[in-house]
C-alpha cells in the first residue's frame, strides 16, 4: 500500500530534481544539492512510513485487546474462511472432480485475495511488533 502512495510522489519528485540542473550551473554543486534533497525526502518518507505502521499497529492491538470475542477474532475467522476457499479450489475440488461431475468450485474474488494478502501481512507485522516489544521489555 505504501508503494502505491509514494510512487507518484517519487516520480514527481524525480522530475523536480531536474530543475536543480537548470538553476545551478555548477554540475558538482547541483549533484550535491540533489543528494541532499533526496536524503531529506527519504527521511520524510521514512518518518511517514513509521507513523503509518504505528497507526496500523494501534488498530490491530486495539482489536486484539478488545472486550468482545468477535472484535478479537474477526480477522482470524476471515482468514480461515479465505483459506478454506483456497483449500477447496486447489485441494478438495481436484480430488472431488475425479468422482463427481458437478463438484463445487468456490469463487475467490480478487478483493478477497487482496484481503488475504493484507491479512497475512498484518499478521506478520503484528507478530514482529509483538516480538520486538517483548525483546525490548525483556532483554536477554
Amino acid at each position: 500500500m505504501w508503494n502505491l502512495l509514494i510512487k507518484p510522489i517519487a516520480d514527481l519528485f524525480g522530475k523536480g530534481l531536474d530543475v536543480v540542473d537548470k538553476i545551478v550551473p555548477d554540475k558538482d554543486l547541483a549533484a550535491k544539492l540533489k543528494v541532499e534533497i533526496q536524503n531529506k525526502f527519504a527521511e520524510i518518507a521514512h518518518t511517514e512510513l513509521i507513523a503509518l505502521l504505528e497507526g496500523q499497529t494501534k488498530i490491530i492491538l486495539g482489536e486484539i485487546q478488545g472486550e468482545s470475542w468477535l472484535q478479537r477474532n474477526w480477522r482470524p475467522i476471515l482468514m480461515l474462511v479465505i483459506v478454506s476457499i483456497v483449500a477447496n479450489n486447489y485441494l478438495i475440488y481436484p480430488y472431488m472432480s475425479l468422482f463427481w461431475i458437478q463438484a463445487p468450485v468456490l469463487e475467490l474474488p480478487e478483493h478477497l485475495y487482496s484481503l488475504m494478502k493484507i491479512g497475512v501481512g498484518g499478521y506478520i507485522v503484528g507478530r514482529s511488533v509483538e516480538k520486538g516489544i517483548d525483546t525490548w521489555k525483556n532483554p536477554k
